[in-house]
């Protein structure tokens, strides 16, 4: 009886770390993506990204929370974006892009292009 127990509970604890182990792994493919940003924590990420002119780069939301995309330079500016939102822009000219949410503007990011 006691070995039966002990045999469920590690089955539930390998399961809920495989779990958490796979979210990770799609969370952080995700973020790892070329061109794609993920908007999270209240935070850009990544905070820097290198990208070669011509490519497109997509922001999107997965807070609660609305934000923007914005250029400091006035080059871009998204909608509000609600959670599962995105937002794309395609760089064309090598440079360095600095990026902020217009409703939080502590959260920010520099796009380098090449």
């Amino acid at each position: 009886m006691q070995t039966n127990r002990m045999s469920r509970a590690l089955r539930v604890l390998l399961g809920g770390a495989a779990l958490i182990a796979a979210s990770a792994g799609l969370y952080a493919a995700h973020a790892e993506t070329p061109g794609a940003v993920v908007i999270k924590n209240f935070m850009f990420s990544p905070m820097a990204l290198t990208v070669k002119a011509g490519s497109t780069v997509t922001w999107k939301n997965l807070d609660g929370e609305p934000h923007t995309v914005v250029n400091d330079a006035g080059l871009f500016r998204s909608a509000a974006l609600d959670q599962n939102d995105s937002y794309q822009f395609k760089f064309d000219k090598p440079g360095v892009y600095n990026v902020f949410c217009g409703i939080h503007p502590n959260m920010k990011e520099t796009i380098t292009v090449q």
